[in-house]
């Protein structure tokens, strides 16, 4: 029996790095904002928890306008924390394997239902893309075996998906909680990370290439 999943996607944080003093799901681009890209990925997507704090009530609207059975979970303490605890927040009361997701990327919509389908531990990576990459490095039987802040043959996209019972809170970002369980089977992806303005501009193309 394959296991059960939720998907948690991490919306609580205020997108400084941006620079348009907004949290980066509502940031839109080609008209529409990036948590309605992500909804329409997750539309067959039967438990998906998403983690509010900056704007929470606008993201909470943005939503509904495509789903109203999404669930909300609320990191009150998001000014202090990023998106690890946000992570376990969503997770702790949902299924057996716990999908993390960030409101700021976009995964080609082939590639996002490709991980969906998958019912098993994973950490996704992409050819190196963004301004400000997080680096992985992948054996030669395509598993992740480290993250760094240096150097890497990939970056670090996420999203990723462990069993709930194995997560602790560790460090601030999903990584640095994934990191004790490395190695974990890789799987390559295309995806946008949007955190520096070039970012959101590599996104449009990005979203024209589907």
């Amino acid at each position: 029996m394959s296991l059960t999943q939720s998907v948690v996607l991490s919306c609580a944080g205020i997108g400084s790095r941006l620079g348009l003093a907004q949290t980066k799901a509502l940031v839109q681009i080609m008209g529409k904002s990036i948590i309605g890209w992500q909804m329409e990925i997750f539309a067959e997507v039967e438990d998906l928890r998403i983690v509010v704090g900056y704007q929470a009530m606008e993201v909470v609207r943005e939503v509904r306008e495509y789903r109203n059975d999404a669930i909300f979970v609320y990191n009150h303490d998001y000014f202090h924390t990023k998106t690890g605890r946000s992570y376990l927040l969503g997770g702790r009361h949902g299924n057996e394997l716990a999908v993390a997701w960030d409101g700021d990327l976009l995964v080609h919509p082939d590639d996002a239902r490709r991980l969906l389908s998958m019912r098993r531990e994973y950490v996704a990576y992409t050819e190196p893309t963004s301004d400000e990459p997080i680096f992985v490095d992948v054996d030669a039987a395509g598993n992740v075996v480290s993250f760094s802040d240096k150097e890497g043959g990939y970056e670090w996209s996420g999203p990723c998906c462990v069993r709930k019972d194995r997560l602790q809170e560790r460090g601030v970002d999903v990584y640095h909680m994934l990191e004790p369980l490395l190695p974990l089977p890789g799987v390559k992806i295309r995806a946008q990370d949007i955190d520096t303005y070039d970012d959101y501009k590599r996104a449009e193309n990005f979203i024209r290439s589907w």
